[in-house]
């Protein structure tokens, strides 16, 4: 039986793009190696935030299916590869996963399939990396069959854009390739913008997170010394961002999370640095965002030393702990660092978030707050918000809580509370 599309990788990025392309009525399969999201997946059960049961029960009840078995791949229209690409421990991009699907549709690939890498990475791994994997098969890549980068843009939590209606940038390895990968997407996303090649779209991507990489490390930099100038910042972002154009406000916070902006920067840095420059912008960025954990648990130090108290041996609560409001994904999620900081330092660290049930850090579990929030606040001597979920009443917590540094710039600053 033909199919008209296999995902690989069913997570953040695959089961969204599964679920509208089936949604369009396209024959859909997913292939990951997790046999129990393959398993919960089939009997109806989503695994990640945006995706409810009965979304996943109506995908398979329209013919979706969910396989470990990668002979499927044989019978697919069109391929769409969505791993991971995490950093390796030197700090460059870990293609294993990329690599290790594409040998798998090497292995299964016939004359006319359309194969688009949809995982993130480093300008030129379309051509450099995947086309000698896929042409491995004895088939030529824009002869035999197509070949295509086309940059995931989901954002987990967005209750506004989705696959449907975000814009799909599409590079082909040939104009014709662009061509057939621009007509797949049609089918189900509103509008398709198609790239010069694979390079273009590639960068694309990398030119997103690192705008938002870049603007965050400034305002957390502004963070620090306006605090020491005693400017408030979050106030003066709020008027700037009054200018009807010529800027877009970013504000500070804990340092950065999720899949994309801690990692991503760092593909097209790896990339510069084989032409033999540093990216000095990037470098930076990634420099001051990964010390403002540290400088978090700094200004709570602060904040207890001003109350006479002491770090060591102090009941630290800290709320919200996923990267991202209102959704459970702790991907990169910097109040891990928090956590280490504040051990480190001898605080009882325990930890209220909606989101997450149990939680642990470099292998140890965070106590989550037993009892109701108010009674967690109060049996604290600092409460840390890191994430401001909705379900959160900032002034009832700015009213509950002995102490409350709020990285978020949501409290209504009183002698007790500080902003970041």
């Amino acid at each position: 039986m033909r199919i008209d599309l296999v995902v690989i990788g069913l997570g953040y990025v695959g089961l969204p793009l599964a679920l509208e392309a089936s949604r369009s009525g396209l024959a859909v399969t997913g292939l990951d190696l997790d046999e129990r999201t393959v398993a919960g997946l089939n009997s109806g059960t989503s695994h990640i935030d945006d995706i409810d049961d009965a979304s996943v029960a109506g995908m398979c009840a329209a013919g979706f299916t969910a396989t470990t078995d990668e002979r499927v791949i044989a019978d697919a229209a069109t391929v769409v590869i969505c791993v991971p690409t995490p950093l390796s421990p030197h700090g460059g991009p870990d293609l294993a996963m990329v690599e290790s699907a594409c040998a798998a549709v090497s292995r299964n690939l016939r004359p006319g399939t359309l194969v688009v890498l949809e995982s993130t990475t480093y300008p030129g791994t379309t051509d450099e990396i995947v086309r000698p994997i896929l042409e491995r098969s004895g088939l030529t890549a824009g002869a035999d069959f197509h070949l295509a980068f086309s940059p995931e843009r989901v954002d987990p939590g967005n209750r506004h854009y989705g696959i449907k209606n975000t814009p799909k940038v599409v590079g082909g390895y040939t104009p014709a390739c662009t061509a057939v990968v621009a007509g797949f997407y049609s089918k189900f996303v509103d509008s398709v913008v198609q790239a010069a090649g694979t390079r273009e779209a590639e960068m694309a991507k990398l030119i997103e997170n690192t705008y938002r990489h870049v603007n965050i490390a400034l305002v957390n930099e502004m963070a620090v010394f306006c605090h020491e100038l005693g400017i408030d910042l979050w106030d003066s972002i709020s008027c700037a961002a009054t200018k009807p154009f010529g800027f877009q406000a970013f504000r500070p916070g804990p340092g950065v999370g999720g899949h994309c902006i801690p990692i991503d920067p760092n593909y097209l840095a790896h990339k510069v640095r084989t032409l033999g420059y540093p990216f000095r912008m990037v470098e930076l960025a990634q420099e001051i965002n990964t010390r403002m954990p540290r400088y978090v648990v700094e200004r709570a130090q602060h904040l207890l030393d001003r109350a006479g108290k002491t770090l060591s041996g102090a009941r630290v609560l800290l709320l919200g702990v996923t990267y991202k409001a209102d959704i459970a994904d702790q991907r990169e999620t910097s109040a891990r660092d928090v956590v280490k900081r504040l051990r480190a330092l001898g605080a009882e660290v325990s930890y209220h978030d909606p989101y997450v049930p149990r939680w642990e850090v470099a292998g140890v579990a965070v106590p989550a707050a037993t009892a109701e929030l108010p009674e967690a606040l109060a049996q604290s001597d600092l409460a840390i918000l890191l994430q401001h979920h909705s379900a959160y009443d900032i002034e009832l917590i700015g009213q509950q809580a002995p102490l409350l540094l709020d990285t978020r710039g949501s409290a209504r600053p009183q002698p007790h509370v500080e902003r970041l």
